[in-house]
């Protein structure tokens, strides 16, 4: 399309003195914008204007009614359209191929675009700078290489009803201070955040817009930056819905967060969210995740519910705090689980229904606050797990679930006024060394016991009552192993009443029931009574072991292996690491920290398993470790079948490894590419933070193929870091194998005879090596089975001699696979 003219109609303002002519036609935007003053109209005729439009004075700038796209504003570089004055610009079609630069910018006063479309590949589709202060109204922009439409540098400006159609990076970005006020837009397709704020001081205002199809997070907030959400839909992202980091604000009224597969809201490093009529489903990870001491999250008639993963539908760590009142939470694997000292969560009038796993877990010392709120259909009421774990749990129905209230480990909430309905194992368990005071509560219809207090736990029970318990209103097993010292050996119960008789003394009861079968099957079964470490973990009594041998006699033996000179200089430069260390501490000096865990990549029979042994006898002979010991799981051994058994699964292998190395072999099976619902990444989860908590009495390994091992790293933030090195052990040349071949032949009293050894080099050679190669193992194989034709060959001879008892031939090798 050939560039039209500009026609310029004046205002009839006076300008040097005379009266300008009304109108004027120019063959130029450049000269028509040079003519024209403050108040002029500049209508442009169909064409293309290949020109950089810079509009300095308050003109309006319009393009012809009828189709769209029939004035194109496409310089060949540079800036299409840069607006510097409070300026009107309706209905043209800009176009910029300049990556470096935006395809509009407006830099100062407040002018008005209208009904643009904005196809470019430009750094940005439109940006706002500086002081300009832009109302922008039923604009497009489609920019699949950079940013859809950046306000930055303190800059302001209103969207009203505009569509980002497709962004390379982020769709609608405040960076600087800047400071936005959205209204009925859409953005979509965009391969960052979909609404991106940074910044002290940036700031947004959102109403009524949709955010969808994002690569990215759907809306993301960080720095210090804030924004208020009022009836905006955020779904089918890649990332987490809206994600909150370092101080950042958020505040989401009216607003629904749907179809993401990793979190729904996210908020980290002290960020802050009010959430007030917030629905959240379908998500993947969490619906709600609060992490880090500082973070909050307010939460006032929400809803969370239909996850499509297997992880909690709320998760609150590290310190973290959370409050929900009159809100609901249902059909998701477990609805609230809060972790680590100075983390908390109050709920009030709060219902949590339909739970695959447990409604409230508590654990490392967190805290709740439940008050009038409603738990039904779920495995377990309210769990709480171990030492300072607890808070209050006031005037709350329990209702059809497997388990009302667990205590273990040290746990000590206090539990009042509340009432638990149907469970089909325990109204109350206590075990463990869990404490926890129960006043005025009531169990009703229990299918096991009502009160059950096994290990002597000396929980205090005040005014309770229970009523048509099957197995009975109360169990106390006696004192065992678990017992605190000094507890007596029971519960102290006071006041207490079933309708199996009249009252139950007032103290202690002194005829414990008889029970020393383990727990029942389902989630009580992980707490059947064992003996406690020092720490609290639950792990078996250590094996008698023999002495370690010296570091110096374990790392010969590794020299001594074929091969794998690299696998050997990385255990040789950790082992000196450590023991420089000890030796600096002894010396009252400082000691780097080192970091053990380990990833070990490389195929099948490169002696992985091998050199993991040795790794634990070294850090056993070095005081490292108790025992050094080696135990070697799988996917197998640490996924579940069911929502919970994984956690426990995992924690019970960790166990078996204290004081000694947890091998996982094939580690990568635990993140399949296509996870789905899978379990895998709950252990995953389980064994980043039990690393970290146990990181001084386990040693962790996990080894497989180098490919897949880089996705295993990849697929929680936390599990890179917890590796402090990865080791290749590289595939076996043909040499290598035949030393293999040639040392089992000596220890097991045989010899190679002449030519042997250049055909087993060739054998070797010229074997496949695809995946089924097992390299070290193939070369052991290879060995036997040289060792089997031998003895069908010599088991002819009426009377053999040594050599022929003992002397390997080329014939003997088998057959090429």
């Amino acid at each position: 399309m050939a560039q039209g003219s500009v026609q310029v109609t004046h205002t009839g303002s006076v300008r040097t003195g005379r009266w300008r002519r009304r109108t004027g036609e120019y063959g130029s935007l450049a000269a028509a914008l040079e003519a024209a003053g403050d108040g002029d109209v500049l209508s442009l005729a169909p064409g293309t204007y290949r020109e950089n439009v810079v509009l300095e004075r308050a003109v309006t700038l319009r393009g012809p009614g009828g189709a769209v796209g029939s004035v194109r504003i496409a310089p060949a570089d540079g800036v299409a359209l840069t607006v510097r004055a409070s300026a009107v610009v309706e209905g043209l079609h800009v176009e910029g191929e300049d990556a470096a630069v935006p395809a509009v910018l407006v830099e100062s006063g407040r002018p008005e675009l209208t009904g643009l479309r904005v196809v470019t590949r430009s750094a940005a589709g439109i940006e706002v700078r500086g002081d300009a202060r832009p109302t922008v109204r039923r604009c497009a922009v489609d920019n699949p290489a950079g940013t859809g439409v950046t306000f930055a540098d303190g800059s302001g400006g209103a969207l009203e009803n505009c569509e980002v159609l497709a962004a390379g990076r982020s769709g609608i970005a405040v960076r600087g201070g800047s400071s936005a006020h959205l209204s009925q837009c859409r953005i979509h397709h965009a391969g960052g955040a979909g609404l991106l704020l940074t910044g002290e001081g940036s700031t947004v205002e959102a109403v009524g817009c949709e955010v969808y199809e994002i690569k990215g997070a759907g809306v993301q907030l960080t720095s210090r930056a804030s924004g208020e959400l009022t009836d905006c839909t955020v779904h089918r992202t890649s990332g987490d819905g809206i994600s909150l980091d370092t101080e950042a604000v958020v505040k989401l009224t009216d607003c629904e967060v749907h179809d993401v597969p990793e979190n729904a809201v996210d908020l980290r490093s002290r960020a802050q969210a009010r959430l007030a009529r917030v629905t959240v489903r379908r998500f993947g990870r969490n619906g709600l995740s609060v992490w880090d001491a500082g973070t909050r999250a307010e939460a006032a008639q929400c809803e969370v519910h239909d996850s499509t993963g297997d992880y909690p539908a709320v998760w609150v760590s590290d310190g973290a705090a959370a409050s929900f009142t009159s809100c609901r939470v249902h059909d998701v694997p477990d609805a609230l689980v809060v972790l680590d000292r100075g983390s908390s969560v109050e709920a009030t009038d709060t219902d949590l229904a339909q739970i695959r796993g447990t409604a409230v877990s508590v654990s490392d010392g967190a805290t709740v606050a439940l008050e009038q709120c409603r738990i039904r259909d779920a495995a377990t009421g309210a769990w709480f797990r171990d030492h300072g774990s607890g808070g209050t749990v006031r005037d709350t129905t329990v209702d059809s679930v497997a388990s009302g209230i667990i205590v273990t480990k040290g746990a000590d909430p206090a539990v009042e006024g509340c009432t638990i309905t149907s469970p089909t194992e325990a109204g109350v368990f206590v075990s463990a060394a869990g404490r926890g005071s129960f006043t005025g509560c009531r169990v009703t219809g229990s299918l096991g016991y009502g009160f059950h207090v096994i290990d002597g736990c000396r929980s205090a029970l005040t005014r309770c009552r229970t009523e048509r318990c099957a197995r009975g209103g109360y169990e106390f097993a006696d004192a065992g192993p678990s017992a605190p010292e000094g507890s007596g050996g029971g519960p102290v119960v006071e006041d207490c009443t079933s309708d199996e008789s009249a009252e139950m003394a007032s103290a202690r009861p002194t005829v414990p029931a008889a029970r020393t079968e383990p727990e029942p099957d389902g989630l009580l079964g992980a707490f059947a009574p064992q003996q406690a470490g020092a720490a609290g973990a639950v792990r078996p009594a250590a094996e008698a072991q023999p002495a370690a041998r010296p570091a110096r006699e374990v790392l010969a033996e590794l020299d001594a292996l074929v091969g794998l000179e690299n696998v050997k200089r990385e255990v040789r430069a950790l082992t000196d690491m450590i023991e420089v260390g000890r030796r600096r501490r002894q010396a009252g000096l400082k000691a780097a920290s080192v970091r053990r865990h380990l990833v070990f990549t490389g195929s099948p029979g490169t002696g992985k398993t091998t050199v993991a042994r040795m790794y634990g006898e070294i850090l056993s002979s070095l005081g490292v470790l108790e025992r050094g010991h080696l135990v070697e799981v799988s996917r197998v051994d640490l996924v579940g079948e069911h929502i919970g058994s994984t956690a426990i699964r995992t924690q019970q292998a960790f166990e078996r490894a204290h004081g000694g190395v947890l091998f996982i072999d094939e580690a990568y099976a635990l993140a399949p590419e296509d996870s789905g619902r899978d379990f895998g990444r709950e252990a995953i989860d389980t064994l980043v933070k039990l690393m970290e908590d146990h990181r001084e009495s386990v040693v962790v390994i996990a080894a497989g193929y180098t490919t897949e091992m880089e996705r295993f790293l990849a697929v929680n933030p936390g599990v890179a870091s917890r590796f402090s090195r990865t080791i290749t052990f590289g595939d076996y040349t043909a040499e290598e194998l035949l030393r293999i071949v040639t040392q089992q032949a000596e220890e097991h009293e045989y010899r190679l005879g002449d030519g042997t050894d250049e055909a087993l080099l060739k054998y070797f050679t010229v074997i496949p090596k695809g995946a089924g190669f097992g390299n070290g193992r193939t070369a052991r194989q290879t060995f036997e089975a040289m060792v089997e034709r031998h003895a069908g060959r010599v088991a002819q001879l009426p009377d053999p001699t040594t050599d022929e008892l003992t002397l390997l031939y080329p014939d003997d090798i088998p057959v090429l696979p």
